[in-house]
């Protein structure tokens, strides 16, 4: 057998062993202001956040929490990975300030299934710095929650 031909064998059977899960949900995210996926296995998301210019909240340099929320929401939400997955409660802390420039890793790891339910924890850390842990409620919908008929079951 040639090389080339042992290579793309070895290749398929890394894959095989660690399949790579694809993204399900948030296809269309900006990912400038909500992180980029970095690792994504079933249950699990790996979220990196690059905090910019436009995130400043002052003249010190500080970002704004809302940036830093976003980042974890969305880390929560891969982690669960279903296109209709959608966040339902959230408790949280923000333990530590972010600057202008730093880059926070959000881990997401989901721990609780009941029925279409999920919980997700979420913790963000600037190198070894922990500076957000939060606890996400999500819920999968089986269709999306902007084509749900809502009044449907009101009316009835």
């Amino acid at each position: 057998m040639e090389k080339d031909q042992l290579d793309l064998m070895n290749e398929e059977i890394q894959v095989a062993i660690n399949p790579q899960t694809a993204l399900n949900t948030h296809e269309r995210i900006n990912t400038v202001y909500s992180g980029e996926v970095v690792k994504i296995e079933p249950g699990y998301a790996k979220v990196v956040l690059e905090t910019t210019e436009v995130m400043r909240a002052d003249e010190v340099g500080l970002v704004h929490g809302g940036f830093i929320f976003s980042a974890a929401d969305f880390a929560a939400m891969v982690a669960v990975n279903e296109p209709n997955v959608v966040l339902a409660s959230c408790n949280c802390l923000f333990l530590a300030p972010v600057r202008v420039g730093d880059m926070v890793e959000f881990e997401a790891t989901e721990h609780q299934k009941e029925g279409r339910k999920r919980n997700v924890t979420v913790r963000g850390y600037v190198h070894e710095i922990k500076v957000f842990e939060g606890e996400f409620k999500t819920v999968i919908t089986e269709r999306h929650v902007l084509r749900l008929d809502l009044l449907k079951n009101i009316e009835d």
